[in-house]
């Protein structure tokens, strides 16, 4: 594995422990307020305000400033991670968090099969092949098995 990919790799890996710590988290939250709407809705302002205070420090204006120039759709990142968010918040409490991951990793590869395989949204075309049909129906048996 070249060295340059070992970095994105560790961060990547640190955000998927993030995600795993997130949901209980929210989950929690939403028991003390009532809500898992409510839950998401902080668990989001929270992130913007820390998001938007490191962009506002590291960036300055200019790239809010071109918000206004962007297709619409590119702003629909925002729309699924909050979809995100609330179904894990609605979700990991009686599925528990093994198995709410894995069922959201089994729906990032199927998703992340067909994405690369047309090549969605500018990125580099990634054949479906039969290893990473394997991997993604590895993930799949893994998440049966999260259930017993």
């Amino acid at each position: 594995m070249p060295q340059t990919s070992i970095l994105p790799l560790i961060m990547i890996c640190l955000g998927g422990a993030a995600v795993a710590l997130q949901a209980p988290i929210n989950a929690s939250l939403s028991r003390s307020v009532h809500s898992p709407v409510t839950a998401a809705a902080v668990s989001f302002a929270v992130g913007f305000a820390i998001l938007l205070g490191l962009s506002l420090a590291t960036s300055g204006t200019g790239p809010i400033a071109r918000l206004a120039s962007v297709p619409i759709w590119q702003l629909a990142g925002g729309l699924l991670g909050a979809f995100y968010v609330w179904s894990m918040i609605s979700g990991v409490a009686g599925l528990g968090v093994v198995t709410a991951i894995a069922a959201m990793i089994f729906g990032q590869l199927v998703a992340a099969l067909i994405l690369d395989q047309v090549g969605a949204f500018g990125m580099m075309v990634q054949p479906i092949s039969v290893t990473r049909v394997a991997a993604v129906l590895l993930v799949a048996a893994g998440l049966v098995l999260s259930r017993f």
